[in-house]
């Protein structure tokens, strides 16, 4: 009798920690796909088209800071991936930008990459209770992955445009991409950190704020 109600007991503890893991995945699936449709809407109808001499063209959006607050919330893969998604469908359905879309695939995942790893790994953002401590914790994570940004996107892109384009199209797009790169990391870092602070209640009250290990 003992031994079955020890089985019994073991059964059920395992199964009740298998259902939040479940759960988990859901939220985060669903909150990823949040994420990449609201990346996709911020790009494609609230950005401000710069034209560029050459018929080229770059943007100031909040595309950045909804990859970062993603990452933030969710963890750098996820968070990485559902930015990145909405980022790119919007440069695939822009004549202007498609042929950015792999480079921008690639440089949101990263960025995202960079923000989950330091609010989640260095500062622990979902384990700590106090306002101040995630407050600093999401700041710095931010700050360090649109700075990322903002000293590397330009460059890989030049180097993109140069393997596809040629040298005229990327040496007259850089120092524009490195003015409005800069322009959209300082208010992305801004917007996404004031956003995680006004989302994380809400969604910890909901039971809606992702568990990242």
């Amino acid at each position: 009798m003992s031994e079955n109600n020890t089985q019994n007991t073991n059964t059920s503890s395992t199964s009740t920690t298998k259902r939040p893991t479940r759960n988990e995945r859901l939220v985060k699936l669903v909150m990823a796909g949040l994420t990449a449709a609201l990346a996709y809407v911020v790009f494609t109808f609230l950005r401000i088209n710069i034209p560029l001499p050459g018929g080229g063209q770059t943007s100031i959006h909040l595309g950045n800071a909804i990859v970062v607050l993603g990452a933030e919330l969710l963890g750098g893969v996820w968070g990485g991936i559902g930015g990145a998604i909405g980022l790119s469908i919007g440069d695939l359905f822009d004549p202007k930008y498609i042929v950015s879309a792999p480079k921008t695939f690639l440089m949101k995942f990263i960025i995202g990459l960079i923000a989950g790893l330091i609010a989640h790994k260095l500062f622990k953002v979902t384990k700590t209770e106090d306002p101040k401590k995630y407050f600093r914790g999401v700041l710095i994570a931010s700050i360090a992955a649109l700075v990322f940004n903002a000293i590397f996107d330009p460059i890989v892109g030049y180097y993109y445009k140069l393997w596809i384009l040629g040298r005229p199209a990327a040496d007259l797009t850089l120092s524009w991409s490195y003015a409005s790169t800069t322009i959209n990391s300082v208010v992305s870092i801004v917007v996404s950190t004031a956003l995680y602070m006004a989302l994380r209640p809400a969604l910890q009250k909901a039971h809606l704020l992702p568990k990242v290990n």
